[in-house]
């Protein structure tokens, strides 16, 4: 997938069927009204089965080379009663089991409960996002929007971000029910408020190879598997 190197972003050439997405969204929990997704999701027995399935690990080694470990989980979703937007960002945080003091690691924080840190870009640049929408998401449903090429500048302080964003040629991702799109987390990415509220559920996926972070342990994480 030359997208994804070239552009930060590429929609894969599989798909789940709309029989799938449906099953799958009737089993995940329910965003609350005043909330934008539902998180630590990792564990959730259909997540778990989707991740375990042979065909998006060996999707997903076609694509990146590397024998991958999912590290977190969200549900999205948007609707009238919770119609939110988000501003343009980075995904540079990740959830950590135990501190230790390694160079490049910063901004050690406590998020409910658990250890999240910055690690450094050449760390997130190979880490991976698979966002699976379980609705259509139409230019309507606030798409995600993207400037494209901009995971290859690294991390960005906030007057780089505000000059990317404003020097760059925003994209919105209209992708249809089923779609899997794959994103880097430096990829400048934000989202709009749906101007036609109806449930947009996008399941987050992020992935990495486990070794990148070592000495470090992730916080969570589940093995993908593929054919031998």
């Amino acid at each position: 997938m030359d997208d994804l190197d070239t552009l930060g972003y590429g929609v894969a050439d599989v798909a789940l069927s709309h029989e799938q997405c449906d099953h799958l969204a009737a089993s995940l929990p329910m965003v609350g009204r005043g909330h934008g997704g539902v998180r630590s999701l990792l564990f959730h027995p259909s997540v778990l089965r989707f991740l375990r399935h042979n065909g998006l690990g060996n999707y997903l080694w076609s694509v990146t080379g590397r024998d991958l470990v999912a590290v977190k989980a969200t549900l999205f979703d948007k609707t009238g009663e919770s119609n939110w937007r988000m501003q343009w960002h980075q995904d540079r945080v990740v959830a950590i089991r135990e501190r230790m003091n390694v160079a490049g690691y910063r901004a050690w924080s406590t998020k409910a409960g658990v250890l999240h840190v910055e690690p450094p870009a050449s760390v997130l640049a190979q880490m991976l996002a698979v966002r699976l929408h379980l609705d259509d998401c139409g230019p309507d449903n606030g798409p995600l929007r993207v400037i494209p090429g901009s995971h290859e500048l690294g991390t960005l302080s906030d007057q780089q971000l505000r000059d990317c964003v404003t020097t760059g040629d925003a994209t919105d991702l209209v992708l249809a029910k089923g779609a899997l799109l794959l994103m880097r987390p430096l990829l400048v990415h934000a989202s709009t408020q749906a101007r036609v509220p109806q449930h947009r559920r996008v399941l987050h996926l992020e992935l990495a190879p486990r070794e990148i972070i070592s000495p470090l342990q992730w916080q969570a994480e589940i093995q993908l598997r593929r054919a031998a």
